[in-house]
């Protein structure tokens, strides 16, 4: 099918600012193809892994591409944002950086890329019984279900100057890194300034909830997207406070949690960032002693296939967070 509209890999922003002006203006309804480098700006490679690292520039992190000037659109109104199709690059990457993730402490002194072959000819078919996506493989015997989705979905804020593009935001979206938001899946978003100014990057093949490594498959991607504006005051709509979404329903799959189970481990704290650490730290001690990984292997690992949940938040004063990994990662 042919899209009417493009935006190239040049329209490139690391700020939401609200004074960018459009790479593109369409009609509401239009259809979009976004060619849009990874979430590190296509700076880790096949090619360079034992340079990237000391060349790396973090400010050229989670690049989003446009903005999108939607015809019609004005605050208080909704953006609906169908996201039709995404293909990944043949490659894809999972690093762990100083200073950053949900364990950086435990790392300190530590960085490490693994590189994913995602051609074709590399990936495992689906589960057996799961009729499920195909899958990568992180090491011999491991391997997870390849399901791409933006990490980057945002709208400009309706405050003046410059905001990083790094953290998502309440009301205008951004870097929400949630997995669900694949093709198929439709975003909608509370238009904060005319034309609301849309978005995207940060392909991703793979996640875990969570990301706790603080990456997952970051891979090129080029999306196809459709964007609809719903005036304010449409019947069944109200006026959004964040961002809301919708999934597809995937029809005869099997969730990888059901195939065989999942092992878990249960993080209890007053605090839930810290339970959730403890959690984490739990699901990489048995990935250590029953899977024969190291422990920044585990780290990457559980950021791709592992799920952190919130299994508990009334009893107080502890929350409960547990860390579950589905057991069809591994051959049996």
């Amino acid at each position: 099918m042919a899209y009417s509209f493009h935006v190239p890999l040049s329209k490139a922003h690391f700020r939401w600012n609200n004074a960018i002006p459009p790479a593109l203006t369409v009609p509401s309804g239009a259809e979009i193809t976004f060619d849009l480098k990874d979430g590190a700006n296509n700076q880790i490679r096949p090619d360079n892994t034992t340079t990237c690292f000391s060349t790396f520039d973090r400010e050229q992190v989670d690049p989003a591409f446009g903005p999108v000037y939607v015809e019609g659109a004005e605050p208080g109104d909704v953006l609906k944002v169908e996201i039709q199709s995404l293909a990944t690059a043949d490659y894809g990457w999972t690093a762990v950086f100083t200073g950053f993730g949900l364990l950086a402490d435990d790392f300190p002194d530590e960085q490490h890329v693994k590189i994913w072959d995602l051609s074709g000819k590399s990936l495992l078919p689906g589960t057996a019984g799961a009729n499920g996506p195909p899958r990568a493989v992180f090491k011999p015997g491991i391997s997870v279900p390849v399901r791409p989705f933006l990490g980057v979905l945002g709208i400009a804020p309706a405050e003046q100057g410059e905001f990083s593009t790094i953290p998502p935001y309440a009301l205008s979206g951004g870097n929400v890194d949630t997995r669900y938001l694949g093709a198929g899946s439709t975003v909608y978003l509370p238009v904060q300034v005319p034309g609301a100014l849309f978005s995207c990057g940060d392909g991703h093949a793979a996640q875990g909830d969570g990301e706790v490594c603080g990456t997952a498959i970051e891979t090129p991607t080029t999306a196809s997207v459709r964007l609809s504006v719903i005036k304010k005051g449409a019947e069944g709509w109200m006026e959004l406070s964040c961002p809301h979404y919708t999934t597809p329903p995937r029809a005869g799959e099997i969730a990888e949690d059901d195939l065989r189970g999942t092992y878990a481990a249960l993080g209890i704290h007053a605090d839930p960032r810290e339970a959730a650490r403890m959690a984490l730290r739990g699901l990489l001690d048995w990935l250590e002693k029953n899977k024969g990984l190291t422990r920044v292997e585990g780290y990457m690992l559980a950021s791709v296939a592992a799920s952190l949940r919130m299994t508990e938040v009334v009893d107080m004063p502890n929350f409960a967070v547990s860390c579950s990994v589905p057991l069809s990662t591994f051959e049996e």
